[in-house]
């Protein structure tokens, strides 16, 4: 957050002619950054990495199950430990063979990447911050001038407002719920998106969704992110913000609803044509997502001029805050419910014989053994009755519902958008020209 508002606001006043585009250039980086982020983060990850202790297959480890957990005998003690199945070796940083590993031991070498990386973002961050300059006041570029009011959009005001009265006015709150709802519905899907796209298709093709397609898919996601943050804000000069927005709203909701029917789909008639249709629909969100950061701060300066543009733009960004709470809590909590769903009516179909046998304790522990991850939608599908429909790939339609109904909100809002009041303008001498 601290980062972020300084060289947008800097940015775009360099370019008072493509506000949109500056603001792209600026973000376009945010978004990019991920490209040199994750291999990084896995280079190191996998460097930092050491293995579980493995103890053997499950059929050659004796196991006892205790309020939930699993426990072998270690040297003479009892020591907790976890069953792998396919499913969760496929999900290791190094994926290693089925069987029992020792809870708690390895190292994931997630805290030596975070410090290296940190280092790293330091000095890089330093370096950029003391290298640029804002222009001397009145500067513009050559041979460009400001355009008279009677050939400027009406929502491109020639006028500034103070932070404090940009609060006062509805076009604030608008914008807030615009940029709040487009995130939510973004970073709600960016935060799960490999997740969600091994457990969509990864039961249904698993040939062609692995570790490394995975990996690549979330490289792709910051390609496009990036993408749109300057394909999208660059094109907001031309045919408006407003209208801007309403493509990524209007196109955002089908994109949305499609992901629950190539869900659907995909389990039927499990097929590569799915995956395409689905790898297309969410890296062209992915687009609108990273083009809605970049376009807000134009937005923001059509509406309330360039003057005091930063602080309102921070202002605004504590949507971005709000919706990286909402996001997350509401796909993971929905996620959870469905995955709970998913479990009762697998157990329908479970023989209770074979339940105890493969996790060693009775039905009626199931609630407890769930809470305690023992058991899981893929490791039921191991002892489910052959031709059992494996639920994994609908585990989001609830949540991608949501968040087309939280777009279309957001399509009202932004439809409804006026220019600002004259009564919020600043005059010459720098006060509000009608303070009632």
């Amino acid at each position: 957050g601290l980062g972020y508002v300084s060289p947008v606001s800097t940015l775009i006043r360099w370019f008072p002619d493509r506000r949109g585009m500056a603001a792209g250039m600026a973000i376009m980086g945010f978004g990019g950054g991920a490209m040199i982020g994750a291999p990084m983060k896995e280079y190191f990850l996998r460097l930092f990495y050491e293995a579980p202790q493995y103890l053997g297959s499950a059929d050659v480890v004796p196991l006892v199950t205790e309020a939930g957990r699993r426990y072998a005998d270690v040297a003479g003690v009892a020591t907790e430990v976890v069953v792998a199945g396919a499913a969760d070796v496929r999900n290791m940083i190094v994926p290693g063979p089925e069987g029992v590993y020792v809870v708690g031991s390895g190292n994931t070498g997630v805290a030596e990447t975070f410090l290296v990386l940190g280092v790293i973002y330091l000095v890089v961050m330093l370096l950029a911050a003391f290298s640029y300059r804002i222009p001397a006041p009145g500067w513009a570029p050559a041979g460009w001038e400001p355009p008279s009011e009677s050939k400027r959009h009406h929502l491109i005001s020639g006028n500034d407002v103070d932070i404090d009265q940009a609060l006062k006015t509805p076009q604030f709150y608008q914008l807030w719920i615009v940029l709040c709802f487009n995130v939510t519905a973004g970073i709600g899907v960016l935060g799960v998106a490999r997740t969600m796209i091994t457990e969509i298709f990864g039961t249904t093709l698993p040939q062609v969704v692995d570790a490394a397609f995975a990996a690549t898919y979330v490289v792709m996601i910051s390609v496009f992110n990036m993408i749109g943050r300057f394909f999208w804000a660059s094109s907001s000069d031309y045919i408006g913000r407003r209208n801007t927005y309403t493509i990524f709203f209007v196109l955002g909701i089908a994109l949305y609803l499609s992901v629950p029917y190539i869900a659907g789909q995909v389990s039927a008639t499990p097929a590569v044509v799915w995956l395409v249709w689905f790898y297309a629909a969410t890296m062209i969100i992915f687009t609108m997502y990273g083009g809605g950061f970049a376009t807000i701060p134009a937005y923001l300066a059509d509406i309330f001029g360039t003057r005091y543009v930063g602080g309102i733009h921070g202002r605004l960004l504590t949507a971005w805050s709000t919706a990286g709470v909402l996001g997350p809590l509401a796909i993971t909590s929905l996620r959870q419910d469905a995955v709970n769903r998913a479990i009762d009516e697998l157990m329908q179909d479970i023989d209770p014989a074979a339940f105890q046998d493969y996790f060693g304790a009775p039905v009626d522990q199931l609630a407890l053994l769930v809470e305690q991850r023992t058991v899981t939608i893929a490791r039921l599908m191991e002892i489910a009755p052959p031709g059992t429909v494996d639920p994994t790939s609908g585990l989001y339609n609830t949540t991608m519902i949501l968040m087309a109904a939280l777009l279309a909100v957001a399509l009202i809002c932004n439809l409804l958008m006026r220019p600002v009041h004259p009564r919020h303008h600043i005059s010459d001498d720098g006060a509000v020209e009608d303070p009632a």
